[in-house]
């Protein structure tokens, strides 16, 4: 009698060389300010550069807003604008994103780079605490799409703020949902960040209001399609 095997775990592993690869099989529309962009917030913010969705998730967010027809979105965490160039140019063209920041000195960037790439009047920015700015928004508005990439402790209570205000079939996408690969092990979690998102992405996995899949794109990317806002 055979004993059962054990699954194979399906996935492939990626070094600099099969990324390099990756990134240079897709698309090139629009690249040129993207990179632009990218240089210019090296030199400038050469340690929070790093905070830049990397280029296939930019790709993938732009063909996602596109694809699922979103017209009204929301970004939790603008920096220097790349991620906003993404959704924006995914949007048609009278769609409209709005953008939560504290930082007046990296969106100052964001704001010359939407001019570059021809979406500045899509996007509304928004300068405060998330929090406080998301509680402020009238009642009326809602969303399609929204993206989260700002503080990672705050993550839960940004997106029970939007979730009312997502529509039905609309679209949540969690950023650095993998921590910087601190999640997965055995030892317990001590870095603040790597907690927060760990509870977080669990509650998602259970969250009846929400379909979630975690996709190791960029740093993690926590997807979830909104049932019920409620």
């Amino acid at each position: 009698m055979r004993r059962n095997q054990p699954e194979t775990l399906k996935y492939t592993a990626l070094d600099d060389n099969l990324y390099r690869y990756l990134t240079a099989c897709r698309s090139k529309d629009g690249d040129a300010v993207l990179e632009a962009l990218r240089r210019e917030t090296r030199k400038k913010f050469p340690e929070d550069a790093p905070m830049q969705i990397p280029r296939d998730q930019a790709a993938f967010m732009t063909m996602l807003v596109a694809a699922t027809g979103a017209r009204t979105a929301i970004e939790v965490g603008t920096f220097t604008g790349l991620s906003a160039i993404c959704i924006a140019r995914g949007l048609p063209a009278k769609g409209k994103l709005l953008c939560l920041d504290l930082s007046e000195e990296w969106t100052a960037v964001a704001q010359r780079y939407w001019a570059k790439a021809g979406v500045a009047e899509k996007i509304e920015l928004c300068l405060g605490a998330a929090i406080d700015s998301l509680k402020q928004l009238a009642n009326k508005r809602t969303f399609d799409f929204a993206f989260i990439d700002a503080h990672k402790p705050e993550y839960d209570e940004y997106y029970e703020l939007i979730l009312p205000r997502m529509k039905v079939n609309g679209l949540i996408l969690f950023d650095n949902m993998l921590a910087g690969g601190r999640l997965g092990g055995k030892m317990p979690h001590t870095n603040p960040n790597a907690q927060a998102i760990d509870k977080l992405n669990h509650k998602l996995a259970r969250d009846q209001r929400v379909q979630s899949v975690l996709l190791p794109i960029g740093d993690g990317v926590n997807m979830c399609r909104v049932l019920s806002g409620k």
